[in-house]
């Protein structure tokens, strides 16, 4: 166990060393940078003293802009981003602010013609030495994507690496990846995990399970004293109640060997007056949490049984477990009986397995490595029939191998010095007594934990095949390239315009875009932060576990929907469809909507939804468990929608707390702040948007007045009476920055609809910041418009807008 430890503490030094020199980039130029100090002390520091740092100055500086102390050296990026700042707040005419004196507009703009052009002259010279967007390294969710298609499997690593930071809204961003001997060590053990799932080591395929179990003999159904079940002929179970103690579990399956296993569930609905009865399987072993540990809701339809099939990847020791939805509880069932009651419930007549699924053995993952090399049986203490695959020109195999190893996780060709030092490793433990195969996963894991593997390397300038390669994948994907991707970049054919549209929409097309969708849409809404809140149970009963995936399914497939038929990103603010299932319809009161299954859906004419604003999971992502607020839906709309985030608050201004007992309103509150100056110039771009969507609760539902807990009037549904009481009135109307008023959210959206270029500019923004790894400078603005005029002229269609990215300067450009 020493010798082991000391192997990882060598290999993550060694390995740190080499992460650090591969992420030093070019050294700044500094020639002609450092902007002329004596004219700026001259001429323009009298200026800033006099009307700028009497609040950006000292210890506490309003917005942390500290002048008296601001560099003149723009070929540091610190300095050069914050004069950007200052130029950004001149030209707009925040600064200085209306209420304190303000320079002649003359003095203003002789110094922001006297600035800008060095600003940019010096991004211009940082660009050619370093490029625009620094060394990225492979994310959590790209590392695990990665590895699994290198080597052919499929294991979870992500849970085995640190949380990535994030930058400009997303954790593929360079600035935001931060690299240790921490996770060094990660890195070695998901090597580990993942070569001993590709590699083979018994001389056969472990037993195969195929049974067919009656869940009469799992529990719940076999241990509980409550009556809620009905027993049939031929070991099939009607499952009459929802309560969570009663999931039923398959728990006589419990596989000793980790591996995909096909399971084949039957299943109907009893005396569900013709409507299916939904219901959801999990898998154990992992709590459930949004769609984590879900394996799927299904839709059991009346009386006709239905067989529904899935292959999952299951752990040893772990099982499924089935629970419908929308039933009974379990207290009121059993006070009938099962037999007798005249309740909707879910038929249950067998759950076949089969597995774990070998096509061939050693398994494809195994042959990617080595091939039909043979092996020899090496037992050990627990496993005497354990083999391992040998060499009779050891040295020559492992280059071979090697070679095309690297090849492929290194993202590019290699040459025989690219190889070298893991040949090397291979003959170093050899010397030292290793078997072939040992030395071997020695060399594997060092490819694995390599900055040619760990890291996305490019050049300055315009992008090699391998590396358009790459970014094109990692985009779209998730992942590494292809094989077609990979011959294309080595015949120095992607970069032709006509081939990388094909790449694109070929891409867009396969299963694997499916990445694209969940980790842009869920950073650049924040969907990923579903789970940050548990509504109050007693604010919001009626919220559950479908509702919440519901949620997510419905952003997801309209994002799918846009992009698939390159519909007009308009469609984000407003749209006459969305996508449904019967759940969300319920929640939205939408009629004839039936099951789990989703489709898209005409909105009513009088419907308030339409658009990303009044999604479900939208609203409930920005409001916390228990209430909403205009400020934090307003900051959310201005940078994720409209792309002018607002600057975030002085340190010493207090949150406004809502009063959920219902004394005040959230309006009357923020009336108070916005009467203050230094506090009503963000507010009053900040709280109309968020004033727009009070019309919508926590989790999404329409509402005329705010639920709260003190006194109001009585709620009653269904014959219940609620556990909150009526608050006073909503009102959504506010005034637009420009004097603008809206009544309503309908009218808000229709003033965001005026202005289709600043929403094209928006999105842009934010698929080149995912895209590429950072966020559109203001040096690229000039970029920026012309893809926005470019997707103008083909009705801001979502799929033309993916395309002129990746034709784009910035996109094949470091």
């Amino acid at each position: 166990m020493a010798g082991w430890r000391a192997w990882i503490g060598f290999w993550a030094g060694v390995s740190l060393t080499l992460l650090q020199i591969a992420a030093v980039a070019a050294p700044p130029p500094t020639t002609g940078l450092t902007v002329d100090a004596k004219q700026f002390d001259k001429q323009f520091r009298p200026l800033l003293a006099r009307f700028c740092m009497g609040c950006h100055s000292g210890e506490k500086p309003k917005g942390n802009l500290r002048l008296d102390r601001l560099s003149l050296d723009l070929a540091d990026e610190g300095s050069r981003k914050q004069w950007r700042t200052v130029l950004k707040r001149i030209k707009s005419g925040e600064m200085p602010p209306r209420s304190k004196p303000r320079p002649p507009q003359k003095e203003l703009q002789k110094f922001v013609e006297w600035l800008a052009p060095r600003v940019d002259a010096a991004e211009r010279a940082a660009r050619a030495a370093q490029g625009r967007v620094v060394l990225r390294r492979l994310n959590r969710i790209e590392y695990e994507n990665t590895v699994n298609d290198l080597l052919g499997v499929k294991v979870d690593l992500k849970k085995q690496l640190p949380a990535d930071g994030s930058a400009d809204g997303f954790d593929n961003a360079g600035a935001a990846h931060h690299t240790s001997s921490f996770l060094m060590e990660k890195y070695l053990e998901a090597a580990d995990a993942a070569l001993d799932m590709a590699i083979a080591n018994r001389p056969k395929p472990p037993p195969l399970i195929k049974k067919r179990y009656s869940i009469k003999d799992g529990h719940p159904v076999r241990s509980t004293t409550e009556d809620v079940y009905r027993f049939l002929k031929d070991g099939e179970v009607v499952c009459f109640c929802s309560s969570e103690w009663h999931t039923v579990w398959v728990s006589n399956f419990y596989p000793p060997n980790a591996g995909n296993y096909r399971f084949r569930i039957s299943a109907s609905s009893v005396q569900s007056g013709g409507k299916p009865v939904t219901f959801r399987v999990t898998a154990s072993g992992v709590r459930l949490t949004g769609t984590t540990g879900l394996i799927s809701y299904f839709d059991a339809p009346l009386d006709k049984p239905k067989v529904f099939e899935f292959v999952r990847y299951m752990e040893p020791r772990t099982s499924i477990r089935m629970l419908p939805y929308g039933l009974a509880g379990a207290n009121t069932v059993k006070q009938v009986g099962g037999e007798k009651w005249k309740g909707p419930g879910l038929a249950i007549q067998y759950v076949d397995v089969e597995g774990p699924l070998h096509e061939t053995w050693p398994p494809q993952s195994h042959r990617r490595i080595f091939g039909e090399m043979a092996q020899k049986t090496f037992g050990i203490y627990n496993a005497r029939d354990r083999v391992e695959v040998v060499s009779d020109q050891p040295l020559v195999d492992a280059e071979r191998i090697l070679k095309n190893f690297t090849r492929r996780a290194f993202r590019r060709t290699v040459t025989a010095d690219d190889v070298a030092p893991f040949v090397t490793i291979v003959e170093a433990r050899m010397a030292a007594g290793a078997r072939f195969e040992p030395a071997m996963r020695a060399a594997l894991k060092g490819v694995l934990i390599s900055p040619e593997f760990l890291f996305l390397r490019e050049q300055p300038g315009q992008l090699d095949d391998f590396a358009l390669a790459c970014r094109l994948s990692y985009f779209l994907w998730s992942t590494m390239p292809d094989d077609e991707l990979f011959t294309l970049a080595e015949q120095k054919q992607l970069s032709q315009p006509a081939v990388l549209r094909r790449q694109v929409e070929r891409l867009l097309a396969h299963p694997k875009a499916a990445a694209f969708t969940e980790n842009f849409v869920g950073q650049w809404l924040g969907l990923h932060e579903i789970d940050a809140t548990e509504p109050s149970r007693l604010l919001y009963p009626e919220f559950d576990h479908l509702l919440k995936v519901s949620m997510i399914r419905e952003t997801e497939l309209f994002f799918d929907e846009v992009l698939k038929h390159d519909l007009t990103l308009t469609n984000f603010v407003a749209s006459d469809f969305t996508m449904l299932n019967g759940r969300l319809a319920k929640h939205y009161g939408i009629p004839d909507v039936q099951g789990w299954e989703f489709r898209k859906t005409p909105l009513p004419t009088d419907s308030h939804r339409g658009g990303l604003l009044t999604m479900a999971s939208v609203l409930k992502v920005t409001a916390n468990g228990t209430t909403t607020s205009p400020v934090l839906r307003g900051a959310w709309v201005l940078d994720r929608i409209l792309g002018t985030p607002p600057s975030p608050p002085p340190d010493n201004v207090s949150a406004i707390d809502p009063d959920i007992r219902g004394a005040t309103t959230i309006r009357e509150q923020l009336a108070k702040h916005r009467a203050v100056e230094s506090c009503g110039v963000c507010h009053r771009k900040i709280d109309p948007p968020g004033f727009a969507l009070e019309s919508f609760d926590v989790i999404g539902g329409w509402r005329e007045n705010y639920r709260v807990t003190g006194s109001g009037e009585t709620v009653i549904i269904d014959g219940r009476r609620m556990s909150y009481h009526k608050g006073k009135k909503v009102d959504p109307s506010d005034v637009m920055p420009n004097g603008q008023r809206f009544d309503n959210v309908d009218q808000f959206k229709q003033l965001l609809l005026d202005d289709k270029p600043k929403l094209a500019r928006a999105l842009t923004t934010k698929l080149m910041a995912y895209a590429t790894g950072r966020a559109p400078q203001a040096t690229d603005q000039g970029s920026v418009e012309a893809i926005v005029k470019n997707i103008g002229a083909k009705n801001y269609g979502l799929r033309s807008l993916v395309h002129e990215i990746v034709q784009s300067e910035m996109f094949q450009n470091k």
